[in-house]
């Protein structure tokens, strides 16, 4: 006689055994629901988890972790019931309404606890499975997740999983949902040290991964590590002892600019970059460069060429599409001020980036100058020019609708600046021409110009050491716009820059002019010069620096020559007192002549001619000086 085909257990046969009085029927019953139920069966999860009940789930974990006991045998079986209440909630979490309810939300820590005593458990892929199943479901999950200590096992643990493994793809999620839903900057307070980690070790499956995952590690890394006011994680990051990260960021970044993708994701490359040099240096961009299906390394000036490339690339698309929407597209719509914003925000990453590439070429005088060959260096200045063109070009179309505030025209004016102080004679008739334009340039903050002033400083002083440049700079009433910025850096309220080699700068090209004067076309307002005055009496009054001494005694002697004590006293904005602190301004550095002079003060010998000359000249106009000079 045929004996009957076993017939296999049904979900009838277990949801009876998982409603059964005694946990051993209980147990079996989720043995069987483990070998059966699909993950994508929502209304048979359901149903297993309305049977089985939430209190036996816990009571199972909680003897899996020895702080319980199920059928009074739970530490012969401790490991197996681990294995299986993790299995069954990671499956149970599949059904949204259960991994969202408050009971799953209370495992977590139970589950950080169990992965971080043991890192190579069998079910760690179902605890991470869980971890992100209820900490996407609802919004108290990400916080429960973050403070029961979710980032220091993340980080202990990611250093572990291979680079396209499911576990390093759920780890990255995680993190990334940790960062989504809490300020950086309090993550940052709480796990520096494991920020840092994680952005070295996700450093390197950004590098050598070709799919999918690769694009979600750029916009993680360029999430943690691209605002600029986490310089704690800047400063970990340096010293991280595996400094082979920032090749993999290298790696990463270039198969991502050499590839075809999405402007957004060439827009994070290129911000990643950024930080990048931010963090290293510029000599991070002179490396060589691993590329997927490449056998030989890439020369180590070729990721510089690239990244320039596409930084000017994107500038000159953002800078013609910021033009259509400023002055051609429709005013009257909100996601058009949006988009504006957001393009002026890119274009500011890509200038960014610019700026200092220039100031690694101003550099390659030193070490860097033989990792540059010259065809490179040839191709980069020609990719500055072009961008520097662009730029131009955008500030004439702005000068044309009369734009004069803005903060991509003032991020546009230090590009230029930045580029000018290394080479001041380029685009040199366009410059010329929107000279005036950009001295008048004001930031969104600003009531007056300031900043695209001092962006010029370093190209103004330098062309104004000719006769040509000046007559530039006068004709425009550049003058003006420096004295009165000059004015503003040393002012009452500005003693903190001081030092800042950009007063200087403004002190040089002022000399400059006034030094030149009998071959420039240079017209004085009385009130501006007067300001000047009294705020270079602020400046020096209390100070012992011979080099502010010997600048503003300078700058005073040659202004002397336009006006006299007489006339300085019936202006209403000077006053007596000013006189008296210029007066010994001048004595004091008239005075430093008959010392013994240190070789710092030698550089101030020709700053002392300018003081004598000028005192012969005028002394007798001025009978208050002279007195505290004769005295």
């Amino acid at each position: 006689m045929d004996s009957q085909p076993e017939q296999s257990p049904s979900l009838e046969d277990c949801l009876k055994l998982l409603e059964g009085e005694r946990d051993e029927q209980r147990l079996a019953g989720l043995f069987l629901v483990t070998k059966f139920c699909k993950g994508d069966d929502n209304a048979s999860l359901r149903r297993v988890y309305n049977a089985v009940g939430f209190h036996f789930l816990d009571r199972l974990l909680r003897t899996g972790m020895g702080k319980g006991s199920v059928g009074g045998s739970g530490a012969d079986n401790r490991d197996a019931y681990l294995k299986l209440s993790i299995t069954v909630l990671a499956a149970l979490c599949r059904v949204p309404e259960i991994a969202s309810s408050e009971d799953m939300n209370l495992k977590i820590p139970l589950i950080l606890e169990i992965m971080s005593k043991d890192s190579g458990l069998s079910v760690l892929e179902e605890c991470y499975e869980f971890l992100y199943l209820v900490s996407t479901a609802s919004e108290d999950g990400a916080l429960t997740l973050y403070e029961s200590g979710g980032m220091k096992v993340l980080a202990s643990q990611i250093s572990t999983f291979s680079d396209d493994s499911h576990l390093m793809e759920v780890a990255s999620k995680l993190v990334m949902l940790i960062l989504s839903k809490l300020s950086l900057d309090v993550i940052a307070n709480d796990y520096l040290f494991e920020l840092s980690v994680i952005v070295s070790t996700m450093a390197r499956p950004f590098a050598v991964l070709q799919n999918s995952l690769k694009f979600e590690l750029l916009h993680l890394l360029c999430t943690i590590i691209s605002l600029k006011y986490l310089a704690p994680l800047h400063d970990a990051l340096r010293v991280m002892p595996n400094g082979r990260w920032s090749y993999y960021m290298r790696d990463g970044i270039a198969a991502i600019l050499h590839s075809r993708v999405a402007p957004a994701e060439r827009l994070e490359a290129l911000m990643l970059a950024e930080t990048m040099v931010t963090i290293l240096g510029g000599q991070w961009l002179l490396g060589q460069v691993n590329l997927p299906h490449k056998e030989d390394l890439v020369p180590v000036d070729r990721f510089l060429l690239l990244v320039l490339e596409q930084s000017r690339v994107e500038v000159a698309v953002l800078l013609n599409d910021l033009a259509y929407l400023k002055y051609e597209a429709s005013k009257n719509c909100s996601s058009t001020a949006e988009t504006i914003f957001l393009k002026q925000r890119n274009v500011a990453i890509a200038f960014s980036l610019m700026e200092k590439i220039i100031k690694l070429i101003s550099d390659t005088g030193g070490n860097e100058g033989d990792l540059i060959d010259e065809s490179t260096l040839t191709n980069v200045i020609r990719a500055l020019n072009e961008t520097i063109s662009v730029v131009l070009e955008y500030l004439q179309d702005a000068k044309e609708h009369g734009q004069r505030k803005g903060d991509d025209l003032l991020a546009s004016v230090r590009i230029v600046g930045s580029y000018l102080a290394e080479a001041p004679f380029a685009c040199k008739e366009k410059v010329e021409e929107l000279l005036e334009y950009m001295l008048s340039i004001e930031g969104e903050d600003e009531q007056s110009p300031f900043y695209s002033i001092c962006f010029l400083l370093p190209m103004l002083c330098q062309i104004t050491m000719k006769i040509e440049g000046c007559n530039a700079l006068a004709s425009s009433g550049g003058h003006k716009a420096v004295m009165e910025c000059l004015i503003k850096l040393i002012g009452l309220d500005n003693h903190m820059v001081e030092n800042d080699s950009s007063v200087f700068l403004a002190c040089d090209t002022i000399m400059n002019l006034l030094l030149k004067k009998e071959h420039v076309r240079l017209s004085l307002d009385e009130s501006t010069y007067v300001h000047l005055l009294k705020a270079l009496a602020c400046w020096t009054e209390d100070t012992e620096d011979p080099s502010v001494i010997m600048m503003a005694s300078s700058i005073c002697a040659l202004i002397f020559d336009f006006t006299s004590e007489k006339a300085l006293l019936t202006h209403p904005n000077f006053d007596g007192g000013s006189l008296n602190v210029l007066s010994r301004l001048i004595a004091r550095s008239l005075a430093s002549g008959g010392q013994d002079m240190s070789e710092d003060t030698n550089a101030d010998a020709d700053l002392l001619e300018i003081v004598n000359a000028g005192y012969s000249r005028w002394a007798p106009r001025f009978p208050h000086i002279r007195a505290e000079v004769e005295r």
